[in-house]
């Protein structure tokens, strides 16, 4: 892993997921900093890699680290919901055997302060792309507190959120990260491993990026492509992240999609596109958790599509 500035998550669990594929390709929707990109180019000699981030920064570094492997590795800007689709129009369905997404933020950004995601920061920005037009500058600064209480419980799951929505609205402007989480501090959940406004930022940060539903778009447009004998391997970060792929990925499975109180299956019982090759997530283990605290709450799961 040398000259990678960071340790990608469940790299170990990434190499062997896809280790039987010989051939065809792989798409990594969240190339960073290539860590996983390049693992995967190591182990399969004979794959071709195409690889997908929005953010510029990202884009250059990966560039220079997969030179090794130019003559396999395609790259390319956006986000990862749509440009998959273009990627599957141009190289069809049956070319694709792998896809892996690591979902959220890149400790790229997270170790770039002035990108607005670190609590240190004295920026409020936190775009994944920073060409995209909607930063938490406006969102703290300009959301009405009924659209600030929308997204603190929905993305934050925070029991306070009328409290802190309230407290938001009546204290700001905020102009930086660190400003926001040094003054929401004392209203925020305490005693668990993570700094006190670690959901406030999450909630925003989700806003931003639309991060869930990218997620989902991602979903339902490998659903459509009607992909061929290809592994999907999703790694999430957070409860809602993790229990839309628990969802879709047993969607995806049953073959019978009648109602419950139907006694008789009427569906056909032919929908099922393949299976789960995880039944529970896989998560890191004791030695990748001292080297890299971030793995911590890292989930991967796994689907095989078999038929279409």
């Amino acid at each position: 892993m040398e000259n990678i500035p960071h340790i990608p998550v469940l790299y170990r669990e990434v190499i062997d997921t896809f280790k039987d594929i010989d051939g065809g390709i792989v798409i990594d929707c969240t190339m960073g900093y290539g860590g996983h990109s390049s693992m995967i180019l190591e182990s399969n000699p004979n794959i071709k890699l195409i690889g997908i981030d929005q953010d510029q920064t990202a884009i250059d570094f990966s560039t220079k680290r997969l030179e090794p492997f130019k003559d396999r590795v395609v790259i390319k800007k956006g986000r990862f919901s749509s440009v998959i689709k273009e990627i599957i129009d141009e190289y069809g369905a049956d070319s694709i055997k792998g896809v892996l997404a690591d979902i959220g933020v890149s400790s790229l950004q997270l170790d770039q302060k002035d990108r607005g995601f670190s609590y240190e920061s004295e920026n409020l920005d936190m775009r994944m792309d920073k060409d995209a037009p909607l930063s938490a500058y406006e969102v703290v600064n300009e959301y009405s507190q009924d659209e600030l209480e929308r997204i603190l419980l929905e993305y934050g799951e925070l029991r306070n959120y009328k409290k802190i929505a309230s407290f938001i609205v009546q204290n700001r402007p905020f102009n930086s990260a660190k400003e926001l989480s040094d003054a929401i501090k004392p209203l925020m959940p305490r005693g668990k491993k993570i700094h006190p406004a670690t959901l406030l930022m999450q909630a925003i940060r989700i806003e931003v990026n639309d991060e869930l539903g990218e997620l989902k778009s991602l979903l339902q447009s490998l659903y459509d492509a009607k992909l061929k004998d290809a592994i999907i391997s999703i790694i999430s970060f957070h409860s809602l992240e993790d229990r839309i792929v628990k969802q879709t990925f047993q969607k995806w499975s049953k073959s019978c999609i009648c109602p419950q109180e139907i006694m008789r299956c009427e569906c056909g019982n032919n929908h099922s596109i393949g299976k789960i090759l995880t039944r529970k997530p896989l998560m890191a283990k004791d030695d990748e958790l001292k080297e890299n605290a971030r793995s911590r709450s890292a989930k991967m799961r796994n689907f095989k599509v078999s038929r279409r």
